[in-house]
């Protein structure tokens, strides 16, 4: 039997179903040459023990750090993705290094946390893989404990009180959300609201922890928070309603770029100019926020050069290299045209 924390191999399998390597090959393949009661135990047998067949043993590659399979789970619609600025500059920049290293990629869009472990499981079990970046981690997250019993190596993107034992990366979205509300409240904004992204995602709930914190310690009036689940529709039904309501917002922060440009739409629709009447200030700094008029100002960060980090931070551990949780570069603020002073009382 395979060693506590390994992968479970074919020779594993046949010892406890009492049959030889051979005959797991021939169940598995559906080849004749076993009964079919001998090959419902085969296939009964491997599944209590998670073992899959290996059909791509390349995943894991040849010297560990030089070449391998890695896996990204992200739950999105496939329209929404494509859409995304953030996800396409983080995977490009995985797929630099990846492309350097004789790597390869494996995405898949998933529909939510149950169907992802599954699939990193299987992912894992089958030699799909040779290791797994871990997205949107989430206040106990499930896929933690799951993913740390399968002994599968996992870079986390998130802050170390969400990854559990993984290596995380992270950005000190706090501190950034912190600077944003200062600079406005410096321009003389007096109500800031917040459009944030869905409520249980770690980042979410640390950059809306950090926007009450700095309007508490500014003295700011609460402009309200919207959670959206980060789209350009979810942006503009929120922006609509902050701007529609009775003690409207005099500036506006936006969880990502892709929401803040429908912000901007909305504004024009509803006869508000930008930034006279209400300022708005975009999350990530993508080619959108410099395409619109105005311009948008921007919590700014390097997402492609991010992506690398972690492409990088994977291959060091899959080399066996302990890696340590590390903070990557903290977004900082470029103003552009959509912030100014607030409109007069």
């Amino acid at each position: 039997m395979s060693a506590a924390g390994q992968r479970p191999t074919i020779r594993d399998v046949a010892a406890r179903a009492g049959v030889s390597r051979a005959a797991v090959s021939l169940a598995f393949n559906n080849k004749p040459g076993v009964s079919e009661t001998t090959r419902a135990h085969i296939l009964r047998t491997a599944g209590v023990m998670g073992w899959e067949p290996n059909r791509s043993a390349r995943a894991r590659g040849t010297g560990g750090a030089g070449t391998g399979t890695v896996g990204l789970a992200i739950r999105r619609p496939a329209r929404q993705l494509g859409l995304e600025p953030f996800y396409m500059d983080f995977i490009s920049g995985i797929g630099g290094v990846l492309t350097d290293r004789a790597g390869a990629l494996l995405l898949r869009l998933v529909r939510d946390l149950d169907e992802e472990i599954e699939l990193q499981r299987h992912w894992w079990r089958s030699g799909r893989i040779a290791g797994s970046v871990l997205v949107d981690l989430q206040r106990d997250d499930p896929r933690v404990p799951a993913l740390a019993k399968l002994g599968m190596p996992v870079i986390a993107v998130g802050h170390p009180s969400l990854t559990g034992p993984f290596t995380a990366l992270w950005t000190d979205d706090g501190t950034a959300v912190t600077e944003a509300v200062r600079y406005l409240a410096a321009l003389g904004h007096r109500s800031v609201a917040h459009v944030g992204g869905p409520a249980e995602l770690g980042h979410s709930a640390l950059r809306t922890e950090a926007f009450t914190a700095a309007l508490t310690e500014l003295g700011l009036t609460d402009g309200h928070r919207r959670v959206t689940d980060y789209s350009g529709d979810d942006g503009a039904r929120a922006t609509r309603s902050l701007l529609a309501s009775a003690a409207r917002p005099t500036a506006i922060v936006y969880d990502n770029d892709l929401m803040a440009v429908a912000g901007l739409a909305v504004a024009a629709e509803m006869g508000l100019r930008v930034p006279a009447d209400v300022s708005l200030l975009a999350w990530d700094d993508s080619q959108l926020c410099r395409l619109t008029h105005p311009s948008l100002s921007a919590m700014s960060h390097d997402i492609h050069a991010f992506g690398a980090e972690v492409a990088r931070a994977m291959y060091d551990v899959l080399g066996g290299e302990r890696v340590a949780a590390r903070q990557v570069a903290t977004p900082s603020l470029i103003p552009r045209g959509s912030t100014g002073p607030p409109p007069p009382p």
